[in-house]
């Protein structure tokens, strides 16, 4: 139980640290990996129409999104 809780508490401390890092950066400029660029292309090509500003869990169960 010890491990656990220790290993749990060093994982809440890096998810912080990464998010306060990545919530410091504009979104436009903020690259996480090298191919982010090819992962939202094939992204766009397979959910052309999709707004990712504004999603709506209720709009995303409907039968046309499935």
């Amino acid at each position: 139980p010890r491990v656990e809780l220790a290993w749990a508490m060093r994982a809440h401390q890096h998810a912080q640290v990464y998010f306060n890092l990545i919530s410091s950066v504009d979104p436009k400029f903020l690259n996480l990996t090298k191919v982010d660029d090819r992962i939202y292309e094939e992204f766009r090509k397979t959910f052309r129409e999709l707004r990712v500003d504004v999603l709506d869990p209720e709009e995303l169960k409907s039968e046309p999104a499935k």
